[in-house]
């Protein structure tokens, strides 16, 4: 035998709704109800006096429930407000359909006739709360035994119908107040279109089925769609309340799993929306005007006044909406906006257009009709005429309604998009009672006496373990959840490019979404799908720099310098002998350069060195010529020859110093670069140095100095010339001569113009202690010559070495600070190539001009001057000087004398 639900006693009741008044969020809608509850057990109260006045009753065997949101949210205090023509008749005429179908198959349900008792909602979940307390009267208790009516008599008590099943109801939070109520006695219920996650707690809303699939699928379908379209920046757009928090929570829930897709604004409607409420929300979507995609899951007056919003603030295509079932495929939300709803994509669980249905509506009148008590009123609205009614006068402006009218004919129709979910929800219920009469009811004819009453939970099992095909041909089955199979369709409005501007099948989504973007159209017609995205994608070469806290949205940095693109979020610098590419992905081998000879730095260096090797050469040709002449004999041939050697050299160091380095050039480099001054300036050096050790010695006595001779110099000199040789070849034993690839050198902010220069690995430092040595022997002889300075020029060679030796100096003192002043430059090897190889010609050009130019003029242009004079003792020498001297330094005693006489008395 099967257990009967129990009657619950009043106390127990009571008791139970106590307990949802504390723990529920709605408590004074609990507490409301508790009271309405009590009114209506009153056995003498107009509830029982009275049929219901808002409610559709069809007798039938088993009674059905349904619920229906026949009329909009009223305002003011007032429930309800106008007729809602789709979502509220169409829907009740579907359960209607559907019912008088069950009972005319001998297939379905054989000798038993479904009834039904169907409620009107209002679209506001506490009213529905209140009207489905019809449902539950029947399975309370009432003892009568101690009530009397007023006048003392014993009541009459109609007992109302036991309602099996409920049909509904539309709007989740509608269900989910609803289901705690019909819970309680194990009523189950079938919603055709709540889809709030939060009806698949099985835990809570364990009575609770629908043949809609939950806004989890639908979420899912929409952040898939999302990111096809290549969107990583949405805002959200809710409807206060289960179906819309619920949907938009799925949602976020979703994408945050997902990754890539990020929320920039998370708005709510709410329920009793202020004025300028909407105008608000338009003003804080346009504060991330990047987040064009709005994901809207919100009821239809929501959207439409939504949309009214937008085109009042002149942003028609801007927004990009993708809206949820809700908005499915109606037209009824875009009326009069349908320019700001170009391009918005909305999802609707897959359906078919019943053509049954269409022939049964079409043919319904006000004659054929009258079981609907609120079909007189959708008749009104839907041909814009008024009915006359007794007492009632008629407004002349309005058109009276003459009753011949036609659906279709004479009024705009199409099949609302839950038709086909209301008629499978009828027919779910209407299989689990068929398969639960064929167990329990065997072979007899209509319901048996274990069907009466039905037990709710088990036929709840049934319920979970229907399988059929539905009104469109598609599988009707739930899961363990009581929800059915995610199938969407896709649809998008389009205007233009259309024969019939509307709504326009682009996709599909069954557990993965395919969707023809090539079908898609925007705003204007256009092709181009429009962004949605926080920060576009960075050019090649630069790296994202994250906002905090917001992963999709991000600043563009320019890899610059010498970094180039690592990776998406990061810049590394190039190896040092590297430069990045020009889109900065990737480093490239930096040029290597050296100084070539057609450079513009080259050219001046080697003319002079040129010019200077062939004045240098001419005159060494012309002493070997002239060698036995006095004047090559008196100059000091042997020294001289060394001194032309040297200056020889220092031209030549030119061509070292920009031929390109290698391992030989580089240890020439080395070897000759100060080896040429040494020479020169030795020989100077000892030829100054004997100059005045002989006069000095002269003063004293008449014995000529020690190593005078020729060969003595010639010794002196090469002693100091090894000085220079030793120090080059102990260098190249500490550091061999080789080349490097200076990459620092030439590295301006500019990696383009970097390049590695090709040089040898002499330093600065280096360099300059290679010359200082004969910086040293220079500033030696320059003392010598300062020295020296009296002896008469007709005796030696002090005032040319002299002459030499100060703009030697000049000449080096200008180098000094070109040579380290260039030091930061980006043409710093150029430049001192260049400030060295020229400061060592000039130096090179005034020791041969000054010291042997004017002989070899004498020479060659005046031979008569080249002979030989009388030969002196150095005793002679010595006094002829010192007498010279003597007789110079009085002639400037006596000048400066003699000008102090001639000094007038200025005093007088």
């Amino acid at each position: 035998m099967t257990s009967h639900p129990p009657l619950l006693s009043l106390d127990h009741q009571v008791r139970m709704f106590r307990v949802l008044s504390w723990s529920s969020c709605h408590s004074t809608t609990w507490l409301r109800l508790l009271s309405i509850l009590w009114v209506g057990l009153s056995p003498c109260s107009s509830v029982h006096q009275h049929s219901h006045p808002h409610s559709i009753k069809i007798p039938g065997d088993i009674t059905l429930g349904g619920l229906f949101p026949v009329h909009a949210r009223g305002h003011a205090g007032v429930p309800c407000g106008e007729i809602k023509k789709e979502k509220g008749i169409h829907r009740l005429e579907a359960m209607m359909y559907a019912l008088d179908q069950i009972n005319s198959d001998p297939e379905l349900l054989p000798n038993i006739t479904l009834g039904a008792r169907i409620l009107d909602t209002c679209s506001r979940d506490t009213y529905a709360l209140e009207q489905s307390l019809t449902f539950v009267q029947a399975l309370i208790q009432k003892d009568t035994s101690d009530i009397r009516c007023s006048n003392g008599e014993q009541p009459i008590i109609r007992k109302p119908e036991r309602v099996v099943g409920v049909i509904g109801a539309s709007g989740s939070s509608v269900s989910i107040m609803v289901a705690n109520v019909l819970r309680l006695f194990e009523i189950p219920q079938i919603s055709y279109a709540s889809t709030a996650p939060e009806l698949s707690d099985n835990n809570r809303y364990d009575f609770f089925s629908r043949v809609v699939p939950p806004d989890s699928y639908q979420a899912q379908a929409m952040v898939d769609i999302v990111k096809a379209l290549g969107w990583n920046y949405v805002s959200t757009l809710a409807s206060e309340g289960n179906y819309g928090e619920s949907g938009v929570d799925a949602f976020v829930q979703i994408s945050r799993e997902a990754g890539g897709l990020c929320i920039a604004q998370s708005l709510k409607i709410p329920r009793e929306p202020k004025p300028g409420e909407f105008d608000k929300i338009i003003k804080r979507l346009m504060e991330t005007p990047n987040a064009r995609g709005v994901i809207i899951f919100a009821h239809e007056d929501d959207i439409k006044q939504v949309l009214e919003a937008a085109k009042k603030s002149n942003l028609t295509g801007q927004f990009k909406f993708v809206g949820s079932d809700s908005w499915g495929a109606k037209s009824s939300p875009i009326l009069d906006q349908e320019e700001v709803a170009e391009g918005a994509v909305t999802i609707l669980p897959k359906r078919a257009s019943i053509d049954g249905f269409d022939q049964y509506f079409t043919t319904r009148s006000l004659e054929n009709n009258r079981r609907n008590i609120w079909f007189a009123e959708f008749w009104e609205d839907d041909f814009r005429c008024k009915l006359t009614r007794p007492g009632i006068k008629i407004d002349p402006e309005k058109k009276k309604c003459t009753g011949e009218e036609r659906i279709s004919r004479d009024s705009h129709y199409e099949q609302e998009g839950k038709v086909q979910f209301v008629i499978d929800a009828v027919y779910a219920m209407a299989h689990a009672l068929h398969n639960m009469h064929q167990d329990l009811c065997p072979g007899a004819m209509g319901v048996c006496d274990k069907m009466d009453p039905v037990e709710g939970r088990l036929l709840l099992s049934y319920i979970h373990s229907v399988n059929f095909n539905g009104s469109a041909g598609t599988a009707v089955l739930f899961n363990e959840n009581g929800d059915a199979p995610g199938r969407y369709d896709i649809f998008q409005y389009q205007m233009t490019n259309t024969s019939n501007p509307g709504y326009r099948v682009i996709g599909q989504w069954t557990n993965n979404l395919r969707l023809n973007v090539e079908e898609m159209q925007w705003t204007g017609g256009s092709r181009q799908i429009p962004d949605s995205v926080c920060s576009f994608p960075c050019r090649s070469g630069e790296r994202k720099k994250m906002v905090k806290g917001v992963p999709c949205c991000w600043h563009c940095e320019l890899c610059d310098g010498y970094q180039f693109q690592a990776d998406e979020f990061n810049c590394e610098m190039c190896p040092f002998d590297m430069r990045p590419t020009l889109n900065r992905t990737a480093c490239r081998p930096t040029p290597i350069i050296k100084l070539e000879w057609h450079s513009p730095w080259a050219v001046i260096p080697l003319f002079l060195a040129i010019l200077g090797i062939l004045a240098t050469l001419s005159v060494i040709i012309t002493f070997i010529r002239f060698n036995d002449t006095p004047i090559v004999r008196a100059a000091g041939r042997e020294l001289s020859y060394v001194l032309l050697t040297g200056i020889f050299l220092i031209y030549f160091i030119t061509f070292l110093m920009i031929a390109e380095p290698g391992t030989v050039v580089c240890a020439f480099r080395r070897l000759l670069l100060g080896l040429g001054m040494c020479i020169t300036y030795s020989a100077m050096l000892t030829k100054t140095n004997r100059i005045y050790r002989i006069f000095e010695q002269g003063k004293k006595s008449v014995t000529p100095p020690k190593f005078i001779s020729p060969t003595s110099q010639l010794m002196i000199t090469f002693i100091l010339i090894s000085v220079q040789v030793v120090g080059v070849f102990i260098w190249f034993g500490v550091m061999p001569p080789h080349t490097i690839v200076d990459y620092d050198e030439q590295r301006p902010p500019n990696p383009e113009l970097a390049r590695g220069i090709l040089k040898c690995d002499i330093a600065d430092l280096s360099l300059i202690c290679c010359l200082s040595y004969s910086i040293l022997l220079m500033v030696t002889c320059t003392v010598y010559a300062v020295k020296s300075r009296g002896v008469p020029e007709t005796f030696n060679e002090a005032k040319p070495i002299g002459f030499t030796m100060y703009t030697t100096c000049i000449v080096w003192l200008a180098f000094v600070p070109i040579f380290f002043g260039t030091a930061q430059s980006t043409e710093k090897m150029f430049i001192q190539t260049t400030t060295l190889t020229v400061s060592m010609s000039l130096s090179a050009s005034v020791s041969l001009g000054m010291l042997y130019i004017p002989k070899v003029y004498v020479i060659i242009f005046h031979p008569e001057q080249n002979v030989q004079k009388r030969k002196r003792s150095f005793k002679a020498v010595v006094q002829a000087a010192t007498m010279s001297s003597r007789l110079s330094q009085k002639s400037i005693s006596d000048k400066q004398n003699g000008e102090t006489k001639i000094e007038p008395d200025r005093t007088q």
